[in-house]
């Protein structure tokens, strides 16, 4: 798995020097195959990463593990039906948080 991750993160690395279009396995549908649609959550998130300029802050190993934890939460979300319930969530969460601070 981490051979995959450092393949993924180099070939992502390299489409910024070299305009390489990883476009195609960044996206999958719900009905592909939970590695395509691993694959597809990892070559997004280190693109993203990438682009923000954080990708590499901590390493690439610890970068591969950070990428690889969320794409795993992201999908074990998604196969339970609770992704956008969780962010519904979470929003809610966060602004009941910030409503008690401000009233303080």
């Amino acid at each position: 798995m981490k051979k995959i991750i450092a393949i993924l993160m180099a070939a992502t690395a390299l489409s910024a020097c070299e305009n390489l279009d990883l476009s195609q396995y960044a996206t999958a549908g719900a009905n592909d195959p939970v590695r395509t649609r691993l694959r597809a959550c990892l070559v997004s998130e280190a693109t993203a990463r990438l682009q923000a300029g954080t990708l590499l802050n901590n390493g690439v190993s610890a970068a591969a593990d950070e990428i690889t934890n969320t794409c795993i939460k992201k999908l074990a979300l998604q196969a339970a039906g609770l992704d956008n319930e969780a962010a519904s969530t979470a929003t809610s969460i966060i602004g009941n948080l910030l409503n008690g601070a401000s009233a303080q």
